[in-house]
C-alpha cells in the first residue's frame, strides 16, 4: 500500500529501504519527500548522488548497466531515476524486476513519477518497486483541507494564526501549494513568534494565484468562470500586457483543436489526447473542455483569439475592463476594447458553446 507524504517520515525513521518511488502531480509535496529521502539517505552514508531522466530513445540496458557497477568516488551511491511520463514500458519493467531479485547493497534507487493510474492492476514496472522497497502516492490537497494544510505549515515553522488569517491566506493562494509555501516563509521572516490577524497577512502576502498567466487558462479549461475573470483581473492590475497573456491562451486552444479533430476523426478521448502529446495530469482539464465544444466552436474561439490579438496591437483599451459573469459576460459587446474581448473570449471557452461562439 501506498504511503502519504505524513508517512514517509515515520516510515523513514523505520528503515531506508532499497527502492523509493514517488508519484503524483503535486510538486511542492513532491520535492518536500524526495528531500526527506535524499537526506536519510546522506545520513546512512549514501555520498554520491546520480540523476537519469528518462526521454525518448533513454537507453535501459546502459541505466542496468550503471545501476550494477561499483561507483569510482563513494561505496554507496543514491541514484534517481525522472519520468517524464508515467510508463517505463518493457525496458524499465525489466530493470526494475532485476533489481528487486537483488537490489544491490551499495546502491538506493529513487524513481520519481508524475501520478499513476492505479486503476485495475496499474503499470507492469510498479510492482517490483513496491514489493523491494516503498511507494509514496502525492496527491492534490483539496480545497476543504487546505486550510487545515496551511494552519498546519504555520505552526510548523513557528507561527500561530487566528482563523480569519488562514481564511485570507487559503483564498489568496487558490490552491497554489508553493505560492503558499512561499508566502509561509515570507509571514515566518516578517513576523517570527507572532500571532498573525489578517491585517497581517493582507499586507505581507502577494495575491499569487490572481498573477498567475497558467492559472488562467487551467481556469478557463475547467469551466470556473468567475475564478478566471478574478485572475484576469489581477493580471492587468498587475501590468500585464495582453500578448503576455494570450500565447498560453493560444497553445491550450491549439491542444484542444487537435483533440476534437482527432475525437472527429473516430479516436476515443484517451488516445487522442495521447496522440495530441496532451499530458496526462491535463487529461481531466482538456476532457471537460472539448466535451463543451464541438469543431466548429473551436474554429470560432480561434478566429475570436486571434481578433483580440489584434484589438491589443491596434486601437487602445477602454477606460475599464468590465466585471461580467456568467451569460452576461459571453454576450456583452467589446466596444473595441481588447480586454472586455479577452474577458468575452474566456467566458465563451470557460462556457458551453456548441450552439456557436
Amino acid at each position: 500500500m501506498a504511503l502519504s507524504p505524513d508517512q514517509l517520515e515515520a516510515g523513514l525513521a523505520r528503515r531506508l529501504a532499497p527502492a523509493y518511488l514517488i508519484a503524483g502531480d503535486e510538486p511542492l509535496l513532491m520535492q518536500e519527500c524526495a528531500d526527506a529521502i535524499r537526506r536519510r539517505a546522506r545520513e546512512s552514508g549514501f555520498a554520491e548522488r546520480e540523476v537519469h531522466a528518462v526521454e525518448r530513445g533513454f537507453d535501459w540496458g546502459a541505466f542496468a548497466g550503471d545501476l550494477s557497477s561499483m561507483s569510482l568516488f563513494a561505496s554507496r551511491r543514491l541514484v534517481e531515476l525522472r519520468l517524464k511520463t508515467p510508463a517505463a514500458g518493457a525496458g524499465g519493467n525489466e530493470v526494475f524486476t532485476r533489481f528487486a531479485a537483488a537490489p544491490p547493497d551499495d546502491v538506493l534507487l529513487l524513481v520519481i513519477s508524475p501520478k499513476i493510474d492505479r486503476r485495475g492492476q496499474g503499470p507492469a514496472w510498479v510492482k517490483p518497486l513496491e514489493q523491494v522497497g516503498e511507494s509514496v502516492e502525492v496527491r492534490p490537497i483539496e480545497p476543504a483541507a487546505l486550510p487545515s494544510w496551511i494552519q498546519g505549515r504555520l505552526r510548523r515553522v513557528g507561527l500561530k494564526a487566528d482563523a480569519e488569517a488562514v481564511r485570507l491566506l487559503t483564498e489568496r493562494v487558490e490552491g497554489n501549494l508553493l505560492a503558499a509555501h512561499q508566502e509561509i516563509e515570507k509571514l515566518c521572516l516578517l513576523h517570527a513568534g507572532e500571532e498573525l490577524d489578517a491585517e497581517a497577512v493582507r499586507a505581507a502576502v502577494a495575491d499569487s494565484a490572481r498573477f498567475d498567466i497558467f492559472k488562467l487558462a487551467d481556469a478557463a479549461l475547467s469551466g470556473e468562470l468567475g475564478r478566471a475573470l478574478r485572475i484576469l483581473a489581477g493580471l492587468r492590475a498587475e501590468g500585464l500586457a495582453i500578448p503576455q497573456i494570450l500565447w498560453p491562451l493560444a497553445r491550450e486552444l491549439r491542444g484542444l483543436v487537435r483533440v476534437r479533430w482527432l475525437m472527429d476523426e473516430g479516436l476515443a478521448a484517451p488516445a487522442a489526447m495521447s496522440r495530441a502529446g496532451i499530458w496526462r495530469n491535463r487529461s481531466g482539464l482538456v476532457s471537460r473542455a472539448v466535451g463543451r465544444h464541438d469543431s466548429h466552436a473551436l474554429r470560432a474561439l480561434a478566429r475570436r483569439l486571434a481578433l483580440v490579438d489584434r484589438m491589443s496591437k491596434g486601437a487602445p483599451p477602454g477606460n475599464a475592463m468590465p466585471l461580467l459573469h456568467g451569460e452576461a459576460a459571453a454576450r456583452a459587446p467589446a466596444r473595441c476594447d481588447p480586454w472586455a474581448a479577452l474577458a468575452e473570449w474566456i467566458a465563451a471557452l470557460a462556457g458551453s458553446s456548441r450552439r456557436g461562439v
